[in-house]
């Protein structure tokens, strides 16, 4: 295992893999500081940009996953200086981080998420060195029907966990599912959703999905805004911005638990850190909440779900490299731009290219100390980005999505296609859909369907072999458990308490 980290570290130390990490934490930074970029907008956005260089696969994904991990961290500079969250996982940060703010306290408040993520971030990433591999040795005991079986495991728990509507999280997965199945069968022959039109056969490409559902939606909703007034108008001062021992102490037990546990909520397919950031402050506000400070300015209301966003950042890395299954939103597109470079993320990517997972997991160590360096002295320099005018940032964006798109496909149909999706994608969120649901359908649908084929080819069309084996009938378990315990639990506890009565 440590042999297996130190030529990760040889990979991710090459000048040209620690530049990259060192411009991933920074961009990230920047991206995740405004609100409603976040990471997935930007890796989406970078993503053909990087092919179209001629990265290499490693290189490529050390900048990716430096800009997921620095925006995790940027996402908490608009929570606490404007109540405005730079992405859902930052949403948890509002409701401490600005109290403080308001205190005059906005360079501490700064200071200390910055200490917690790297403490939430290192938890995870160690839990990530450790079990990986080892997961990694298990998962090549996975046959197609195991896969299956996790795929529909990874839909049920994304379907309770993500959101706040489950039947809206369902709804857009499905919806994702169908846009993978776009194209020629390639068990069949038939044609699927096409429409008669030739540029269809060869499917939706991932880098026009991702960039027309998240970069060109949130074009139109920032014009949809237009006329808002900057939020960089109310900008509170910052003040000191290194976070004193003190403080740090007086957190420290908080940093500690609700890493832990944004590591282990990280680690469930389709998750990620919205839900972690909420399950680590509701049970940081039980424990430690004696005085009902929670929600007016507490230092621990703070430090909880920042640990805990990035220990779930990291933590998603986790299926995805061991599985090939998105532990979130971002990872999806990330297992996307592995695709590209035609690796497939599982079990076998730790033998068949240790270059790349090894240098990934180092280059998180190194990201991690680099975006602690740049967040704490240069906190005032990044918050900066806030005061950025929608009339300079709207036409950026754009010219970022149209000229990664077209450099990858050289194609106009290419640009209307992602333009089309941009518009659904848009009118998906003012209906109040998430639309990470939608990528991790797509994702995974193209996966569960050749999963099933193969299953059902070996089996000779027997359905039973879909939960034959102990791991596939644990994991069909675990699916139905999830989607029926949180819909009976509250019936029953009310009529254990009327009974009571």
């Amino acid at each position: 295992m440590f042999d297996f980290l130190i030529d990760g570290f040889g990979v991710a130390l090459s000048p040209l893999n620690l530049g990259l990490a060192f411009l991933g934490a920074m961009l990230g930074t920047l991206f995740g500081a405004l609100p409603g970029i976040g990471p997935i907008n930007g890796i989406a956005i970078l993503m053909p940009l990087a092919y179209t260089l001629g990265l290499p696969a490693e290189s490529a994904l050390i900048l990716l996953a430096g800009v997921y991990t620095g925006a995790e961290y940027g996402g908490r500079m608009s929570s606490i200086l404007l109540n405005v969250p730079g992405d859902a996982g930052a949403v948890m940060t509002t409701l401490d981080g600005h109290p403080l703010a308001k205190k005059g306290l906005a360079g501490p408040a700064l200071g200390l998420s910055a200490v917690s993520s790297f403490v939430g971030a290192t938890i995870a990433i160690i839990g990530l060195t450790l079990f990986a591999p080892l997961l990694a040795q298990v998962a090549v005991m996975f046959g197609p029907a195991e896969f299956f079986a996790l795929m529909i495991f990874a839909f049920a728990s994304m379907a309770v966990m993500m959101g706040k509507d489950p039947i809206k999280t369902a709804i857009g997965a499905v919806l994702g599912v169908m846009i993978a199945m776009v194209g020629v069968d390639s068990g069949t022959g038939v044609l699927r959703y096409t429409f008669g039109m030739a540029e269809l056969y060869d499917g939706i490409d991932f880098v026009v999905m991702i960039i027309g559902l998240f970069a060109i939606s949130e074009i139109l909703l920032m014009l949809e805004h237009a006329n808002r007034q900057d939020a960089g108008d109310e900008m509170p001062p910052l003040g000191r911005v290194m976070v004193s021992l003190k403080e740090v102490l007086y957190c420290k037990w908080t940093m500690l638990r609700c890493g832990l546990i944004g590591f282990i909520v990280g680690v469930l397919p389709g998750t990620g850190a919205s839900v972690a950031g909420a399950v680590s402050y509701t049970t940081e506000k039980r424990l430690s909440d004696k005085e009902g400070t929670f929600g007016t300015g507490n230092m621990r209301g703070l430090a909880a779900p920042e640990a805990a966003n990035n220990a779930a950042a990291a933590g998603s890395f986790v299926p995805m490299l061991t599985l090939g299954i998105p532990g979130s939103g971002t990872t999806a597109v990330l297992l996307g731009a592995l695709m590209l470079y035609n690796i497939t993320p599982g079990p076998m990517m730790f033998s068949e290219r240790p270059e790349v997972a090894g240098g990934l997991i180092a280059s998180l160590y190194i990201g991690n100390v680099v975006l602690l360096a740049l967040n704490l002295p240069l906190a005032g320099l990044f918050a900066k980005v806030l005061t950025i005018p929608r009339w300079v940032l709207v036409p950026g964006i754009a010219i970022l999505a149209f000229a990664g798109v077209y450099q990858l496909h050289s194609d106009l149909m290419a640009i209307y296609l992602m333009l089309i999706i941009g518009v659904f994608g848009y009118l998906l969120r003012k209906l109040g859909f998430s639309l990470a649901p939608v990528i991790l359908g797509y994702v995974l649908g193209g996966l569960m369907e050749d999963n099933l084929r193969r299953a059902l080819s070996i089996s000779g069309g027997d359905v039973g072999i879909l939960w034959q084996s102990g791991i596939s009938l644990g994991l069909w378990i675990a699916a139905v458990l999830l989607l029926v315990l949180p819909w009976l639990l509250p019936k029953l506890l009310t009529r254990k308490s009327l009974d009571g009565a």
